[in-house]
């Protein structure tokens, strides 16, 4: 990945962009050991749980823990995806992050590593994180150290509506890129709209030029890239033209550019609401698609990423990740112990149970009982090659890079060759 210190010119950006004053910068993490004038070790933990019912269970989660550990206040600060990213990033600017965080692994973690913010978990956790599932806690083993906790695994994949295809005489997903574009098509000619995408917030879109770079340039070619900062080879041109392929389609729904993930107009309402015949997204899907709009019951279905034809990527190669917690440097011994709590079996299954969460506890898979959830756990142990977002994968800059391009390139301001000269711009404007 070459030099993985932090950039500065992009994190003072980023700070101006997230608006956030020193004053609210200075109001996370530090030196405080968290202690009050009563004696309780107050310890701030943040994530993006902001829809139901995972938002009411994590609450119910942390209020259990303080029941066990009465000398403990928890306080929880929840934000939605991107602002989260673009204050954690103002946040790491300023060198004081939370006692506990949401990560994803990956080049951000790196980074935060690499600034000295981040808590080696490596032998505080081993006694009990040695037992959860081997490939949910790659994303967080940098340099052979531990720096996170997962609390979930999954993939991204298409979540579609049976009836919706039924009405279009789409008899079986389709397997292959022309088959899913002859999809679109017949679903089109149904007058029913093929794709729900929250074009405002971009990661989604990245999602489909990320899986197809894998299909058409394979899991190495965005490993080479990344290390070599250039993105501009064949493969990664073409899967560029393939997504501008299904963008001359037209093929989501009215607004699409405007429309955020998960309000009550957005791209999880329009697929819950049986208003998209389908959605590219993670495991997480259903559980927002019913907060944010009606959801499908039985009438949901999952399919992988289609494989394209002639691509040196197979059908069972995976594009995701997983959700993990990780500590500031010298957070007290009270958030390590919360992060043993939230990866307990006992906790494992409360997740599994009532917010679908794939388990990372061996013990808590007999929580399973939705049959979509096992579909992805199936596809998942099926799976030959595993990439983590690109966003997350790669430096905070390069992966905004990506999301900003792709999204351009679906809103026609740029081309696919374009796209890929100027994430690597960037990527050499981060040595």
């Amino acid at each position: 990945m070459g030099d993985r210190a932090l950039s500065r010119r992009g994190f003072l950006a980023a700070s101006a962009a997230a608006g956030l004053g020193m004053t609210a910068l200075s109001a996370c993490g530090g030196d405080s050991d968290g202690g009050s004038a009563d004696g309780k070790t107050t310890i701030e933990w943040w994530n993006i749980s902001t829809t139901e019912p995972t938002k009411t269970v994590w609450a119910g989660l942390a209020k259990k823990f303080e029941a066990q550990n009465p000398k403990v206040k928890v306080k929880i600060v929840q934000m939605e995806n991107d602002a989260y990213k673009s204050k954690m990033t103002a946040l790491t600017a300023s060198g004081k992050l939370p006692d506990i965080f949401h990560t994803w692994g990956g080049g951000v973690l790196q980074q935060q590593v690499d600034a000295g913010l981040v808590e080696d978990l490596t032998d505080r956790t081993k006694p009990w994180a040695d037992g959860m599932l081997s490939v949910a806690k790659q994303a967080y083993i940098l340099d052979n150290k531990t720096y996170g906790i997962p609390f979930d695994i999954g993939m991204i994949g298409f979540w579609y509506n049976k009836a919706l295809f039924k009405q279009a005489g789409i008899t079986a997903p389709p397997t292959t890129w022309s088959g899913f574009l002859d999809a679109v098509k017949k679903l089109k000619a149904k007058n029913i709209t093929p794709i729900a995408l929250a074009g405002k917030e971009k990661w989604p879109g990245m999602y489909f030029w990320a899986y197809l770079a894998m299909r058409t340039a394979g899991i190495d070619a965005l490993k080479k890239a990344n290390g070599d900062k250039d993105f501009t080879a064949p493969g990664l041109v073409q899967a560029g033209q393939h997504l501008q392929d299904l963008v001359k389609l037209q093929p989501f729904q009215k607004g699409f550019l405007g429309a955020a993930y998960s309000t009550p107009t957005g791209q999880a309402a329009t697929m819950g609401n049986g208003k998209a015949a389908m959605e590219l997204m993670g495991q997480w899907a259903p559980v927002v698609e019913a907060d944010s709009g009606k959801g499908l019951g039985s009438n949901l279905g999952f399919f992988p990423f289609p494989a394209v034809e002639g691509g040196k990527g197979a059908i069972t190669e995976v594009f995701g990740g997983g959700g993990g917690h990780a500590l500031r440097k010298g957070a007290p011994q009270a958030a390590v112990d919360f992060l043993k709590f939230f990866a307990s079996e006992a906790t494992d299954l409360v997740l599994v149970k009532k917010t679908n969460t794939l388990p990372v506890v061996p013990g808590a898979e007999k929580g399973l009982s939705d049959p979509n959830t096992k579909a992805v756990q199936a596809q998942l142990k099926a799976a030959t090659g595993f990439q983590l977002y690109l966003d997350q994968a790669y430096a905070p800059a390069v992966g905004q890079e990506v999301n900003d391009s792709v999204a351009a390139l679906i809103s026609g301001s740029k081309s696919p060759e374009q796209v890929t000269q100027s994430i690597s711009k960037t990527a050499k404007e981060e040595q």
